[in-house]
């Protein structure tokens, strides 16, 4: 099966920066998008972020010119450098593949990791 695994999240202060990252393990053989996404209290999942397998990026426009998102497909991971961080960040970030192809031949059309506490104090 394919897993996803997010680490980097924590606690920090407004104005700062953190750099979240998610590794899918499996027998993978492409996955089309990754993308981030977070839950902060009584709200619903929202998008922050995605990268195509070509590189093409979309970014939820709260988070637009402060949050950059990479990958690696050789690898099957992902990252999430967040800078210039607000209270209002605050959330449970969620890694996301979509559209994953494995060596079995199979398709799995999304898969999320278990997600990663990032809590911005003011």
């Amino acid at each position: 099966q394919v897993q996803l695994v997010e680490s980097g999240g924590g606690l920090v202060q407004a104005g700062g920066s953190l750099t979240l990252s998610c590794a899918a393990s499996g027998s993978i053989l492409s996955i089309n998008t990754m993308g981030w996404y977070r839950q902060a209290p009584g709200k619903q999942r929202e998008l922050v972020a995605t990268i195509t397998a070509a590189g093409s990026t979309n970014y939820a426009d709260s988070v637009k010119g402060r949050f950059t998102i990479s990958r690696d497909n050789a690898k099957n991971t992902e990252s999430l450098q967040m800078d210039s961080l607000k209270p209002e960040d605050t959330a449970v970030y969620y890694c996301n593949a979509n559209r994953v192809f494995t060596r079995q031949s199979t398709m799995l059309s999304t898969v999320w990791g278990q997600g990663t506490q990032v809590t911005v104090s003011s």
